[in-house]
């Protein structure tokens, strides 16, 4: 195992593209860290910078304590998972599991036994004399994740290892992701757009957005604790509501209802009086009906989305619009009104401005 430094991580390219802006980030043996965000936002660049794929523009990279910057990818002893699984179609299964030993020099009888050990380990033990192309999506990303994990590197990279499969193969190979982790106890550095692989195998999560990081922090901080709205929308499914207004009176218009924020701001009503704030809650912290102590909202129905365990219900006030999440046996009709309640404790407010949230 490895722990990681990045200090000030820059990555400018020759045509003046600033991809990756001071990126600091510390990263403890055998944490598993996920980068994650939206397309285009750097989180794969920095991966590649780690993996020495990329060149590091300005900043320093520590392995161990010791600088990395010009070390070269084998010299660093980490091994990446790609997207697109990178498997030799010419070879079966055990000789694409064995291939860095093997290159390696390493023993024929050692590497069969790795060999035996990680495939029995990934599930693979009955297909090690098959060819990737006898293979599904989900055992191909297993073979590709046995070809890094024999090596027993001290740092292992996934870069979107799961984005080609299909929905029920992600679910299955995110908790073997976790299970092979676990197993390892690698330093692992995870890349997703996908929110909800984000939350489900990281340790921390680094949320980034055009090339900055706008977060780092357990899933549990990033929910409940948001730094901004980026975060609070980007996190959660569905993401979080939004009602943008001027505070006027104390109060925020959503639709035809007045929210008085006076109490959730405290001291800072009178600093925020004429300014616009956004309101924010996530729609499974709603409660159908009205409740006393909270913000009670009434809106009308426009489309009902029913997925078994929950029901989406969009709603508009006005010109706002909103998801709620309830149980499947309180679905409201479409075309009707309804009152709802946000508890205190689960609204956020966030500065117009800045966007930051308001504490």
């Amino acid at each position: 195992m490895s722990y990681l430094t990045l200090k000030n991580i820059n990555k400018i390219y020759p045509n003046g593209f600033h991809a990756v802006h001071d990126f600091n980030l510390e990263i403890e043996k055998g944490e598993f860290i996920v980068f994650v965000g939206p397309s285009g936002c750097g989180k794969s660049t920095t991966l590649r910078m780690v993996a020495g794929l990329e060149d590091i523009s300005n900043g320093e990279f520590l392995i161990n304590g010791k600088r990395a910057n010009e070390m070269g990818p084998r010299e660093r002893e980490i091994a990446m998972v790609f997207q697109s699984y990178a498997l030799y179609p010419q070879m079966t299964v055990f000789d694409n599991i064995a291939f860095g030993l093997t290159l390696q020099g390493v023993d024929e009888d050692v590497i069969e036994e790795k060999v035996k050990n990680t495939a029995r380990i990934l599930g693979l033990t009955d297909y090690l004399d098959r060819y990737p192309r006898a293979l599904s999506g989900g055992q191909r990303q297993r073979v590709a994740i046995g070809r890094a994990i024999i090596r027993k590197v001290g740092v292992f990279l996934m870069d979107e290892p799961l984005s080609n499969l299909d929905a029920k193969q992600r679910v299955t190979m995110r908790s073997e992701i976790a299970q092979i982790h676990r197993n390892t106890g690698a330093t692992t550095i995870y890349v997703t757009h996908d929110q909800t692989e984000a939350m489900t195998l990281a340790d921390r999560i680094v949320v980034m957005k055009d090339g900055y990081i706008q977060q780092v922090g357990t899933p549990y901080d990033l929910y409940y604790e948001p730094v901004n709205v980026f975060v609070a929308g980007f996190i959660g499914e569905p993401p979080m509501n939004f009602v943008r207004g001027v505070l006027k009176d104390g109060k925020l218009t959503f639709g035809a209802n007045q929210l008085d924020v006076t109490k959730k701001l405290g001291d800072k009503a009178k600093k925020y009086e004429g300014k616009e704030i956004v309101f924010g809650f996530r729609p499974e912290a709603i409660e159908l009906g009205s409740k006393p102590g909270a913000y009670v909202v009434k809106a009308d129905v426009e489309l009902t989305e029913m997925l078994g365990d929950n029901t989406n219900v969009y709603i508009t006030a006005g010109e706002d619009k909103a998801i709620l999440k309830v149980d499947p046996h309180d679905t409201p009709k479409i075309d009707t009104t309804i009152e709802f309640s946000i508890p205190m404790e689960s609204v956020y407010l966030f500065d117009g401005e800045t966007e930051m949230v308001i504490k």
